[in-house]
């Protein structure tokens, strides 16, 4: 099954972008995935092709009108109805390696990239659109952070990276941050490799990691860490409910 990603946007000319090149690109090339940048100024209906106007209320800056915004996602839904539609804003909720794993299993994603003040908020009820964000920053617009969700999707597909174990083996997989890496030379301006590392103990050196994927995580994303933390104390607690609710 091919991955499809349509991207709803300004700017089609931003898409693939980076994603034509490495991996994604090789990906592209060989079928596994595909994209169709859909210019959002093509469903406006006046002769001057307005795709906004000016915030209800009063204030700075452009809306995109809901009606545009509904026809781009109607046409795109038409081409894989079963994709969901996300749409990339700073007040959505933070995206995540779970999300995206997510979204890479699926049949694609449709993604409606923002401009101006972003969107007539009555789109996202009215055509069950998913807000995303990927982080506390402000961008000019969406589709850099849509090039983001979709290099995340598209290096989970089957067959692009090379080992297996190159897509579990990451900050966020498991919940933690990544354990540190090195490699030759051993040392570098009086700065050594640790030693566990060369010492060919793959017990050790799997027991050192997992330790320094917890210190690194409570020390750098205590957020991260109390989730995990909390991840790991909730199925004794459960299977401790169920054992109560059946008598024993």
């Amino acid at each position: 099954m091919t991955f499809n990603a349509t991207v709803l946007t300004l700017y089609p000319e931003m898409f693939p972008g980076p994603l034509g090149v490495s991996l994604a690109g090789r990906a592209l090339s060989e079928g596994k995935w595909s994209i169709d940048p859909v210019h959002i100024r093509d469903f406006a209906m006046d002769r001057h092709r307005t795709v906004d106007d000016t915030p209800a209320g009063g204030g700075a800056g452009m809306v995109l009108k809901v009606d545009i915004l509904a026809a781009a996602i109607d046409h795109a839904r038409a081409s894989n109805p079963d994709a969901p539609v996300i749409a990339m804003t700073p007040r959505g909720k933070p995206i995540s390696q779970e999300r995206v794993r997510q979204l890479a299993e699926g049949p694609g994603v449709i993604l409606l990239c923002g401009r101006f003040e972003g969107f007539d908020e009555r789109i996202f009820e009215g055509r069950d659109v998913e807000e995303v964000s990927v982080g506390d920053i402000v961008l000019s617009g969406g589709e850099c952070a849509a090039l983001m969700v979709l290099d995340a999707c598209i290096r989970l597909l089957p067959g692009v990276m090379g080992a297996p174990s190159s897509g579990t083996e990451e900050s966020f997989e498991d919940g933690l941050l990544e354990y540190p890496h090195y490699t030759r030379p051993t040392e570098w301006e009086g700065r050594t490799i640790p030693e566990v590392l060369r010492s060919g103990d793959h017990a050790k050196i799997a027991a050192w990691r997992k330790q320094q994927a917890e210190d690194d995580t409570r020390s750098r994303r205590p957020d991260l860490w109390e989730r995990h933390r909390d991840a790991r104390v909730q199925p004794a607690s459960g299977a401790r409910r169920m054992k109560k609710d059946l008598g024993s």
